[in-house]
């Protein structure tokens, strides 16, 4: 494990991507200030496995005993300017026997990474040239769920631009068959959709019943907005929780006021049974 981390080619040049990035999105001249890129170079860069000898020493450790499917820091961008932050962990996945499926979705990880950090730079310099500003991102990784079966990641991002914003978006891996799993794989046909819908609107009344702290977008409540929640995505954000339960996620201000961040619904296994693909297997 660890020379196989050791092996990954480092990607080009950040300061490349950086000039690249604002090239394609300012359309600015070809003579890009050094002092622009020696603000790029104050970045500490690649501190993830490749070169940090605590991961290298961690990998070393891990018992070799079941499953090693497992997700670590592959990289870190971070920028500290005073009102000009980021802190960006990129995740890898290892040991998937199914490397097609590993290397799209760690090179998926770390393009978000680059594009990220690239869009930071650009607004970072469209603030200073119009008077200075504030403004940062972070993001990182949390693992929801990882047993003998399924693995599930999610990746967040939290920009800070006047107020505080955050997104989440899952991954969920079968890790006997070695496959992403999506949520139409789940069910027998798409009335999985107005399913989990009517669910939903049942737990978002039931939740500002009990607290009328809560607030969502749903009609058949006192709330007097533009547009209501009618109905989930073919492909919603999701993942799978410990106890084999489907749960599904809204961003930030998708089904509710901004107050409320991103909100999460556990669907009941039984009002799910009837239409799911394979029972059991992993939603239980």
């Amino acid at each position: 494990m660890k020379q196989h981390y050791m092996d990954i080619p480092i990607p080009k040049e950040l300061d490349f991507i950086v000039n690249q990035a604002i090239k394609q999105n300012k359309k600015r001249k070809s003579n890009v200030k050094w002092g622009f890129a020696a603000a790029a170079a104050a970045i500490v860069f690649v501190t993830g496995i490749n070169t940090s000898p605590t991961l290298a020493h961690a990998l070393s450790e891990v018992p070799l005993v079941g499953d090693l499917v497992k997700v670590l820091t592959f990289r870190e961008y971070k920028f500290n300017d005073g009102t000009y932050k980021a802190n960006l962990e990129v995740p890898a996945i290892t040991n998937l026997d199914n490397k097609t499926l590993e290397n799209t979705l760690n090179n998926k990880y770390l393009e978000e990474g680059k594009k990220l950090y690239a869009d930071f730079m650009i607004e970072m310099e469209s603030l200073k040239e119009n008077g200075g500003g504030h403004v940062g991102v972070e993001s990182g990784y949390v693992i929801k769920t990882d047993n003998d079966h399924i693995l599930s990641v999610g990746r967040y991002v939290v920009n800070t631009v006047g107020s505080s914003s955050t997104t989440f978006k899952y991954d969920t891996i079968d890790k006997k068959k070695q496959l992403l799993i999506t949520l139409p794989s789940l069910f027998k046909d798409e009335a999985y959709i107005r399913v989990i819908s009517e669910n939903v609107k049942e737990q978002m009344k039931e939740q500002m019943k009990r607290d009328p702290q809560k607030i969502y977008w749903v009609e058949g409540v006192s709330n007097k907005v533009n547009s209501y929640f009618k109905t989930i995505t073919k492909d919603q954000n999701f993942y799978i929780n410990t106890n084999g339960q489907l749960v599904i996620s809204f961003q930030k201000y998708e089904v509710s006021p901004g107050y409320m961040g991103v909100v999460e619904f556990i669907i009941p296994t039984s009002v799910l049974s009837d239409i799911l693909t394979m029972k059991g297997e992993y939603i239980q």
